[in-house]
């Protein structure tokens, strides 16, 4: 836990879910940089804004700036369920009741009104450009709009796209390796329709994968084509399992549940992610491939935590190992840790991953046992078997 201090008070901020020994803090200078600006507190001589209207906050990692304006309630709005409930804790600790904000996801409809737009610059410039078309209709000429970025986030191509969507945009200063971005909203500027989702087909060099039309909204990893561990793992998927209950544990565009699913049509597939694009993507993937008759549940949550003990018999996983910029393996033990639970005496997890990462490791800790699968100079295909204990 990490204390923020700002004009409408000191909070103190948690990631989610939360770890007393995770060493990342909840907030950044980026978003200390753009709460100053709020209060007019900056060495640029600006007035402090006025938030009596409508917020929106987008893309808050881990709910500092939406707990810090609770008390003018705004909507947040956000692509990660692990950042919605980041944030609906740390409203909460610092004694908010529940509805003084409003919790909203990319799936939700975006709000017809916004007289003060708050952007958190997010690592995916696809994620950032859909989310700017979404919003730019609820804008209008006196819309404040202010993005906020640590300096190496911010590119040409951030600029250009607010420049393009919502109006003429500037930068502020850099402070603390943090900078500001001021767009006006110009009600003239048409900017088209937003190209998001996209598709594709996966060519016959994708293992278990191939001929699958590929579904991917802004957002997801890969999304412009099929990632080189995805199509490693494809042409070593586990099949022949029948009336199994798989889980794509996350799923991303959910490209290898649905795999299992064409393979194995009785089974039923459940597809897991954090990312709500993700799950949609999986979705609409498994929609466009699968036989209508297999079943299929997609969840947004973190890891297992809703699947029961002792219910699954194979779990697929393909897991990150960054959280936003920062390198960290705590994800992925999160995953597995999942898994031996979810899994029953003599269930499978099949994981793939960079070489260098050392799954094997973990899995034998966890599980006794480790198999490799395939390998190649880059991945690695690992198997791990629950055994009664």
């Amino acid at each position: 836990m990490n204390r923020l201090s700002t004009s409408w008070g000191a909070y103190d901020l948690t990631r989610f879910p939360e770890d007393s020994r995770d060493p990342l803090r909840a907030w950044s200078a980026a978003d200390a940089y753009l709460l100053r600006h709020l209060a007019g507190e900056t060495e640029d001589g600006a007035k402090p804004v006025d938030l009596s209207g409508s917020v929106a906050v987008v893309g808050d990692r881990w709910g500092a700036l939406t707990t810090s304006l609770a008390e003018h309630g705004p909507t947040l709005i956000t692509d990660s369920f692990l950042a919605r409930e980041a944030t609906r804790a740390n409203v909460a600790r610092a004694g908010f009741a529940p509805d003084a904000v409003r919790l909203a996801t990319t799936d939700d409809a975006a709000p017809s009104r916004i007289d003060v737009l708050l952007v958190r610059v997010p690592k995916s410039l696809s994620l950032l450009e859909d989310q700017l078309h979404r919003l730019a209709p609820a804008l209008h000429a006196g819309t404040v709009v202010v993005g906020t970025g640590m300096v190496n986030e911010i590119h040409t191509s951030t600029l250009d796209l607010f420049e393009r969507i919502i109006g003429p945009t500037r930068t502020s200063l850099a402070r603390q390796k943090a900078r500001l971005i001021f767009s006006t909203p110009d009600p003239e500027r048409e900017p088209g329709a937003g190209p998001w989702p996209r598709s594709y087909v996966l060519d016959a060099d994708s293992g278990a994968g191939a001929g699958l039309t590929v579904v991917n909204h802004a957002g997801v990893f890969c999304a412009d084509r099929l990632d080189i561990g995805t199509r490693f793992f494809l042409h070593h998927l586990p099949t022949g399992r029948g009336a199994a209950h798989i889980v794509d544990l996350g799923c991303g565009n959910g490209v290898l549940g649905t795999a299992a699913a064409v393979a194995d049509p009785e089974a039923t597939v459940t597809f897991i992610d954090e990312s709500y694009p993700a799950v949609a993507s999986a979705k609409a993937t498994f929609r466009a491939n699968a036989a209508a008759s297999t079943r299929a549940e997609f969840v947004a949550g973190d890891a297992l935590s809703t699947v029961p003990d002792g219910t699954v018999d194979l779990v697929l996983n393909n897991p990150p190992f960054h959280s936003h910029q920062a390198t960290s393996g705590a994800t992925a033990w999160r995953m597995f840790n999942g898994a031996r639970a979810a899994l029953r005496p003599g269930g499978e997890l099949w994981v793939v991953g960079n070489r260098h990462l050392g799954y094997h490791v973990k899995l034998r800790k966890l599980f006794g046992n480790s198999q490799v699968v395939a390998s190649d100079p880059k991945f690695v295909v690992l198997r791990a078997v629950k055994r009664d204990r």
